[in-house]
């Protein structure tokens, strides 16, 4: 059964390269937005105790919901054809995945930059981005994409894997639900800090070893994606992400941030804006280099790198697990 799955998300991460997220095709992701927003509505409110038992509640109803809802559906198709079933599978996994949509969404942001054209780059930015967009020059442009970039690789890419091939669809979608919720209500502001606890914390457990797996895997690929001179300042890439991950407010995100930084020899962090308001952020590399535009470029290539690394690593796990299993059963 393990191999099966392996064997499908392989093919699911095929299938979002080639592709990603049509627009025209429905998306899990958006039935989960639509059913978290009206269950929000209508339970957050009252005093803060109340909200955060109901904003349990609904963190518990979404992710029981999501996964029997997919297991429910795929055991249905199977039943009625194998064939259907294994398709509708492939398909759902690869609605958990973005790495097209990150890809193109980084390379969105480049290509302007590149060209100097500041205005459209911050527009797509701004697509990508919770922070304030205008004004910024091109090394704070940068390093939002590059953050953003890093950051996502766990989010959109390894994360679901993980859990897909543990668990399959029903499992990656189930993370899904979570990170959703998590990206929905889990802020610490007067309206969510109480409401989005559970969510939020709920998300920081599903991303912990996934974001610090990413954080090794991307640092081995980038000996592979690295001359032979440059694999010897690589060395202290990882122990230096080790020391600056937990500087950063997110007990998950700093990992990949921090490994980016120290591969790419530029600093991340600092001060962003959010609705005017300032957020300070610890720094995270050595400015060895300003930031530039092409620093992008070699984030996208170290994603690719970290997730396929990540992806061989899990494939062993799961491979090992299955010759196990067969010894055991012979």
């Amino acid at each position: 059964m393990m191999l099966e799955i392996l064997i499908m998300v392989c093919v699911a991460i095929v299938i979002d390269l080639v592709i990603g997220d049509p627009r025209r095709l429905p998306h899990p992701v958006v039935g989960m937005g639509w059913l978290i927003a009206a269950l929000e509505k209508r339970w957050n409110h009252g005093a803060a105790r109340a909200r955060c038992a109901r904003g349990t509640l609904l963190t518990t109803v979404v992710v029981v919901l999501v996964f029997a809802l997919a297991w429910g559906v795929l055991a249905g198709l199977a039943r009625i054809h194998p064939a259907l079933g294994i398709a509708a599978e492939v398909w759902l996994l690869a609605t958990t995945l973005a790495t097209k949509g990150l890809r193109d969404a980084a390379l969105a942001v480049a290509t302007p930059l590149a060209q100097g054209d500041l205005i459209a780059a911050r527009q797509a930015l701004a697509m990508i981005v919770g922070r304030d967009t205008e004004g910024l020059g091109e090394s704070d442009i940068t390093r939002a994409t590059v953050e953003t970039v890093a950051e996502n690789t766990v989010d959109g890419i390894t994360a679901p894997l993980f859990f897909a091939l543990i668990g399959g669809a029903p499992l990656a979608l189930t993370y899904k639900a979570v990170n959703t919720l998590d990206s929905m209500v889990g802020y610490r502001n007067a309206r969510y800090a109480d409401f989005g606890y559970v969510s939020a914390k709920l998300d920081d457990l599903a991303n912990w070893l996934p974001a610090r797996l990413t954080a090794v895997t991307i640092w081995l690929a980038a000996f592979c994606l690295s001359g032979s001179r440059r694999r010897g300042a690589l060395k202290g890439a990882l122990p230096a992400a080790l020391r600056e991950a937990p500087n950063h407010p997110s007990p998950n995100a700093g990992w990949p941030e921090a490994i980016v930084a120290n591969l790419l020899g530029v600093q991340l962090g600092g001060t962003n804006y959010y609705a005017g308001v300032a957020s300070h952020r610890a720094h995270l590399g050595e400015p060895l280099e300003p930031l530039s535009v092409q620093h992008i470029s070699r984030a996208i290539a170290l994603m690719h790198g970290g997730w396929l690394v990540f992806l061989l690593l899990m494939s062993g796990v799961v491979l090992f697990r299955e010759v196990l299993f067969r010894e055991m059963l012979t």
